[in-house]
């Protein structure tokens, strides 16, 4: 037999013990939200769906009958006899409102013409309680074997019931043990909250799936809507010790909260319950979402190492809460919000724990190794003590080096320098006076080497392009130099300058020597990364043949190595009649500093 819905019903707002068939019935669908069908009624309603054409099933078989919801307790009687009670049907009433109702009926007991199956479901108007989940009414009534029926109710007895008992009992157990840690460890107070939240959840948990509270339904309602903002409190002081952040003012605001909601919850009464308990709710998840921006702000402040972890579970979290407060505002609740919303707790809480028993282990381990290494200092300072002979002889020595080289420089400045400025002036020889000059000039360099002074990279341009364009000229070359859009801060420490000096030095005398060109040009970029200078010219370029003068030479090897020496690269690119292209780039760090 394959399972029949019966979606017809007709329906009498009674408390007789019976069905009233004297009374005028209404035909209604199912499911039938209260909510929607009678607003403002609490009480009794009876429901008669006839079983007119139930397919043939025998006599010594049973069917079964499954109600995924009536809320707030129900009795079925099928051709006037009782076969199911859900409990106590007058105040305080059993509330079955998140426990689906299964029966197994003999066959016998089915007619073979008409079967008449009576409801009778007691419920509370949605004014009255402060859920929606737990306002009055019937789902579709389903009918088949045990077998095919038997799926549909044991996963919602799992879900709706078995899930959430185990759950709470897990999650304050794992709130107490929390408290522990918080409280004997090291008064962290992030732990303390986290537990007293996992505990207050659970007992309002505990407090829902209490099918039999001692207690009359307004009661009972107003009783679960003031214990909410505990729990919220709870979770906001939780969400702001996790990011480092304490406030006496949030503290006393949410004290006083938790003192506002019961007493505003009693003067609306219980006809004002849902919609007083729903705004509410409202405000705390705002606090709640307030308070989780403050967590995300700090811990990207702070570049927290258990952000990565947290941030998709509050963000499941945030889901979670959304999906709670569209099940109040819904109509009416979508089953898979509600099975949602019935799930997500308690997994978040145990995932939290997780996180925290991570970050509680991290925490250990970063400890002894802090410990480990200040052993590891403490070690150390011996060998530091009995090397500072040893540093304080070698600067000594860096000292004595230093003050020698600059003697050196002196001395090459002003004996050889003199002599061959002497030569340059008094020789009669144009050749002998050419070479001195280029000595002098070499020299020059050697001593800016050795001095160490840094020089800023506009002067060190225009050093090179006043050099450059005099030696090109002199060879009958035009020079084309290419300006930098801006003044540059930078400046060039004494080994970069006199690198790149020899390196340009060296290609201006391979395209006077060897290019045969009558143009060249150099470019100059500076960023933020590296120094760029390239030289083009429009010459005939490198010849590929292995007899090449230039090809043999040592003139690009040697550029290229002192590029090798500032970490940079030196370039060549060229081809018969198409010039040749001479690139260098040193990276900033290697070659300039910031006056």
């Amino acid at each position: 037999m394959e399972p029949i819905e019966l979606t017809q019903a007709q329906a009498v707002q009674s408390d007789a013990m019976a069905f009233p068939a004297d009374l005028p019935s209404q035909d209604i669908s199912l499911p039938d939200d209260w909510a929607q069908s009678r607003p403002n009624y609490t009480g009794t309603v009876w429901y008669r769906l006839r079983l007119n054409s139930l397919p043939l099933v025998a006599s010594d078989q049973l069917f079964a009958i499954y109600i995924d919801r009536a809320c707030s307790n129900l009795e079925v009687i099928l051709n006037g006899q009782l076969i199911h009670t859900g409990g106590r049907m007058q105040e305080p009433v059993t509330r079955n409102c998140h426990a689906s109702q299964f029966m197994a009926v003999p066959s016998s007991m089915l007619g073979n013409q008409e079967n008449i199956l009576d409801i009778k479901v007691t419920g509370t108007r949605l004014a009255g309680v402060s859920s929606r989940q737990r306002s009055g009414g019937l789902s579709v009534v389903q009918l088949g074997t045990p077998d095919a029926l038997a799926a549909s109710y044991q996963s919602k007895r799992f879900w709706g019931t078995s899930w959430d008992r185990a759950s709470s009992l897990i999650v304050a157990t794992l709130g107490a043990l929390m408290i522990i840690l918080g409280v004997f460890g090291r008064r962290e107070s992030r732990l303390i909250y986290f537990g007293l939240l996992c505990v207050s959840w659970a007992l309002v948990a505990a407090a829902l799936a209490w099918h039999s509270p001692p207690l009359e339904t307004s009661r009972y309602e107003i009783l679960l809507a003031a214990a909410s903002p505990v729990v919220g409190a709870f979770a906001v002081q939780f969400l702001l010790s996790l990011g480092g952040f304490h406030s006496r003012v949030f503290e006393a605001l949410l004290l006083l909260q938790c003192l506002l909601v019961p007493t505003t919850l009693t003067l609306a009464g219980f006809e004002n319950l849902f919609i007083t308990a729903r705004g509410w709710y409202t405000v705390m998840a705002s606090e709640i979402v307030v308070a989780m921006g403050i967590y995300v702000w700090r811990s990207h402040q702070s570049k927290s190492a258990d952000r990565g972890l947290m941030l998709p579970v509050l963000s499941l979290s945030l889901m979670a809460m959304v999906a709670e407060l569209f099940a109040q505002y819904s109509k009416p609740p979508l089953k898979p919000v509600m099975y949602f919303t019935g799930l997500a707790p308690g997994l978040l809480f145990m995932t939290l724990f997780l996180l925290l028993l991570l970050a509680i282990t991290r925490a250990l381990r970063n400890a002894e190794a802090a410990y480990l290494q200040s052993e590891q200092q403490a070690q150390s300072r011996a060998a530091e003590m009995e090397q500072n002979y040893v540093r304080m002889a070698d600067m000594r020595v860096e000292q004595v080096t230093e003050a020698e080289r600059k003697r050196i420089a002196s001395d090459l400045h002003d004996d050889l320098g003199a002599k061959l400025l002497t030569i340059v002036h008094t020789s009669e020889s144009r050749r002998i006076s050419s070479l001195a000059r280029d000595a002098l000039e070499e020299m020059r360099l050697s001593v800016r080497g050795l001095t160490g002074r840094p020089m800023q990279l506009m002067d060190a341009l225009a050093d090179w392009r006043a050099e450059v364009v005099l030696r090109l000229a002199q060879a009958g070359i035009e020079t084309e130099w290419q300006h930098l859009p801006q003044d540059p801060e930078q400046a060039l420490s004494a080994r970069m300058y006199v690198q790149t000096t020899r390196v340009l030095r060296e290609a201006v005398s391979n395209i006077i020597k060897h290019s045969e060109s009558s143009l060249c040009t150099i470019r100059c970029t500076v960023d933020a990364l590296e120094f760029c200078i390239s030289i083009q010219d429009n010459g005939k370029g490198i010849s590929s043949q292995p007899d090449s003068k230039l090809d043999h030479g040592h003139g690009m090897d040697s550029m290229k190595q002192r590029a090798k020496q500032l970490r940079g690269e030196c370039t060549v690119e060229s081809g018969p009649g198409l010039g040749t292209v001479i690139r260098l780039t040193i990276p900033f760090e290697t070659g300039m500093q910031t006056l």
